[in-house]
């Protein structure tokens, strides 16, 4: 149920005493480097709690945007499939923590922790880090961790930084190759048959719809899809400028997978899918999915290759039969 593309089994603050909160304009720090390390400690004691339990509700408060509806649906599926807990609860740990703290007014607030897991080996293409992007949305609200992605120790970029904090990148920026609030839609166009753009071949682009393009191909079972982008509230992309004039940006994505079969035949579901069903399996499966990716954009100008998709986490999080 929860997909990471680095070969990785994944997955209360108060304001400080200058924020002002109505209608505030001042830039300021989205958070401190102890809170910071404060929300990153409560989402990961969150996490495990939940993880070792199987209840979705004991992180529930810690995970948002994509990462909390596949997060979220994960444990209420093996809530059903194994109601006793998980035997085989690892705690995760994060460690050596980076914490890159844009400057912005308003709310809400966000920041990305870089961290190194204890789900990888530290040597060699192995060694990964776990980026993971907090929001938070006003004064009284919890951080809450909305992203993640799994990136190597060199695809990590250099941020761009003025006066020691990380600088954000608007959503409708024309200083990328894309804005950011267009990546979703060209993604889907892409995935949906539409000509490559500016993303590059990879994994994640090419790779995958030749994947679903294969997987169509089984014999007595129809398989279509239906993207969507999904860019508003805690669903909305976050960028990061980057030193070499590009960024890197998080963003998600909702897809449709329906499985038809032909008479004489029937979907076969799993456990896990089961358990987030509604309605009967007679001849057709409909899995809804929610796909977060991380991108490195490059500066506007780039006609070809302006976006490298770095990372794709993704999970189902309902069904229906019919």
């Amino acid at each position: 149920m929860f997909v990471a593309t680095a070969a990785a089994s994944v997955l209360a603050l108060t304001a400080s005493g200058c924020v002002t909160v109505h209608g505030e304009r001042e830039l300021l720090p989205a958070a401190s480097k102890t809170e910071a390390a404060q929300a990153l400690k409560d989402f990961t004691d969150a996490y495990n709690a939940a993880d070792k339990k199987h209840d979705p509700a004991l992180d529930a408060d810690r995970v948002t945007g994509p990462l909390g509806a596949i997060n979220q649906a994960g444990l209420k599926s093996r809530s059903v499939t194994a109601p006793g807990g998980n035997p085989k609860h690892e705690p995760l740990e994060l460690t050596d923590a980076k914490f890159v703290v844009p400057k912005k007014a308003g709310w809400p607030r966000w920041f990305v922790a870089d961290t190194d897991s204890n789900r990888d080996t530290d040597q060699g293409s192995a060694d990964t880090r776990w980026l993971v992007a907090f929001v938070r949305n006003g004064p009284d609200q919890l951080w809450e961790a909305a992203y993640l992605t799994i990136m190597t120790v060199d695809e990590v970029p250099a941020f761009r930084t003025d006066g020691g904090f990380a600088v954000p990148v608007a959503s409708d920026s024309t200083s990328l190759a894309v804005a950011p609030k267009d990546l979703g839609k060209g993604f889907v166009s892409f995935l949906g048959g539409g000509e490559l753009g500016p993303f590059a071949a990879g994994p994640h682009t090419t790779g995958w719809r030749e994947q679903r393009r294969q997987g169509a191909k089984r014999v007595g079972m129809a398989t279509q899809y239906v993207d969507q982008p999904t860019d508003t509230g805690d669903f909305s992309p976050l960028a990061l400028a980057t030193e070499d004039g590009g960024a890197l940006v998080f963003f998600a994505t909702r897809y449709f997978e329906q499985q038809t079969a032909a008479k004489g035949y029937r979907p076969k579901v799993g456990d896990d899918v089961k358990a987030l069903m509604t309605g009967e399996v007679k001849n057709t499966v409909t899995k809804e999915w929610v796909s977060s990716q991380s991108v490195l954009v490059k500066p506007a100008g780039t006609d070809r290759d302006g976006v490298t998709v770095t990372g794709r986490l993704q999970g189902v999080t309902a069904a229906k039969g019919s």
